[in-house]
């Protein structure tokens, strides 16, 4: 069945008013602290973190990593796996490795907590891997799942669910997502918009949609969180449950719902975007970030250093607003074809390498991977492509932050983030600051204690998929600003 397109009014029209409880971020935190549970999200790209504020991230799972997240003030954490990068057997290992870990340490700091698997609020990622490799784990402890709970809304960037269909903002418009540019994704492609007929093709009707779990917008706004609770108290062997949400406040009411179930003995596997994140932690609004709070200790030298290897539509577009609209910004362009050809790889990088080095000499650089898109035989190939230009925009900024002094990174797009955050700038633990605008574009500043140089550097993670044309052109005129001086 083909979905249309609807507008807002239409689909709020649809459904009853929203059911605003009093104080439910103030309700939820209460609830973390009452039951002493850690939350711990695997964020399959850097990008999660985009809805939440002073929460402590890491880029790798050693004891001494884990320990360190596990001593911080909070409701939680963040694991950066980045295994949306990764290929099938990789991102399994991955996913055990990490689950593995954080048992382990929470076991020895006498710690509960409880996982949240978050992904693409525009459906991309490993479904049902992830969470087949996490519920197959929970069973074999004797700690089995009763349900799986789908939420990838991520209100602040127009992706919502209503009538079980998920949707992605366009203007005034909501479009089935399964009728973007995403579902067209070379790795992660779908056709289904229905997050139940979504199920059923992830699947390849290993889960018919008819055995679907749904949590309606009825269920939110009447039922409230008492009918959320009696839902997944009702669920049974790892059942996948569709979440809708027009609004944070639908989010917090099953958030509530769910606090209500867990309370009563029931296991709930979540795999959601990045608003649900915020809700489960019971996060409290805030502004965008002001500059003095973007470089808490003060300027830093050097200068600013924008890394863009995403290749949806919306970044392409942004990129040349980019390069419009900025003066003075140097563009180093680094072609994707002499990339993937042996012949000319080498050459290629240390072109960029003498330009890059040199731009960042006497101002801002964009170091940009060439925009036309190169078509592959399968989506195994086109990861590895992607994978490759990875590699290579890596190297480049390890050239640059070893040869200049650097001012703040802003890295564009879930697989270029991941690797310049672990692998170009080494940032093994990090703070989340907040957002450049409302409820998009995290900065993190680094907490890495072995990194004297890049100690505090502000990272922004720019996801590509999110912002209008004129957001990345903003985002660097904002971290061009120079902080006020302390008095």
């Amino acid at each position: 069945m083909t979905l249309l397109a609807t507008s807002t009014s239409d689909l709020r029209a649809a459904a009853p008013a929203p059911l605003e409880v009093p104080d439910a971020r103030a309700l939820i935190r209460r609830a973390n602290l009452t039951s002493g549970t850690r939350v711990v999200v695997l964020d399959d790209d850097p990008t999660g973190s985009q809805s939440v504020h002073g929460v402590p991230v890491l880029t790798a799972w050693s004891r001494s990593d884990l320990d360190w997240a596990f001593a911080q003030p909070g409701a939680g954490f963040f694991i950066l796996t980045n295994t949306r990068g990764l290929n099938d057997d990789e991102a399994r290992e991955t996913i055990r490795a990490v689950e593995a870990a954080v048992a382990e340490a929470a076991g020895s700091a006498s710690v509960d907590y409880t996982l949240i698997a978050r992904s693409d609020s525009t459906l991309r990622g490993h479904y049902p891997l992830e969470t087949d490799v996490l519920v197959d784990r929970a069973r074999d402890a004797g700690k089995p799942y009763g349900a799986l709970l789908l939420a990838p809304a991520y209100i602040a960037a127009g992706r919502v669910t209503a009538g079980d269909v998920h949707y992605v903002q366009d203007g005034d418009t909501f479009v089935p997502v399964a009728s973007t540019s995403y579902a067209q994704d070379a790795t992660f492609g779908f056709v289904s918009s229905d997050i139940r007929e979504y199920v059923e093709e992830r699947t390849r009707g290993g889960i018919p949609a008819s055995a679907v779990v749904s949590i309606g917008l009825d269920d939110i706004r009447v039922g409230g969180p008492t009918r959320v609770r009696d839902i997944l108290l009702d669920c049974r062997d790892a059942v996948p449950v569709v979440v809708n949400a027009l609004d944070d406040s639908d989010l917090d009411v099953v958030t509530l719902g769910l606090l209500l179930a867990q309370e009563q003995g029931a296991r709930v596997l979540c795999r959601t975007g990045p608003s649900f994140v915020a809700s489960r932690l019971g996060m409290a609004q805030r502004e965008p970030l002001t500059s003095s709070e973007v470089f808490p200790q003060g300027d830093r030298p050097g200068h600013g250093l924008v890394v863009v290897g995403s290749h949806v539509e919306l970044t392409t577009r942004q990129v040349a607003r980019l390069r419009a609209d900025v003066e003075g910004l140097a563009v180093v362009e680094a072609s994707v074809p002499r990339l993937l050809d042996p012949d000319q790889a080498e050459a290629e990088l240390l072109r960029c390498e003498h330009e890059l080095v040199a731009a960042l000499g006497t101002g801002e650089a964009l170091l940009v991977s060439s925009r036309e898109r190169i078509v592959a035989d399968s989506g195994h190939d086109s990861l590895v492509i992607a994978q490759t230009v990875s590699r290579a925009l890596v190297r480049l900024t390890r050239t640059a932050v070893a040869s200049c002094p650097i001012r703040w990174v802003l890295a564009k797009g879930g697989i270029t983030s991941s690797d310049t955050a672990t692998e170009g700038l080494g940032i093994r633990r990090a703070v989340v600051a907040g957002q450049l605008f409302d409820g998009i574009v995290s900065v993190w500043l680094n907490r890495s204690d072995d990194q004297d140089a890049l100690l505090g550097l502000p990272y922004i993670v720019f996801a590509g998929n999110v912002g209008d044309e004129a957001s990345l052109a903003e985002a660097v005129t904002l971290l061009r600003r120079t902080p006020p001086e302390e008095n």
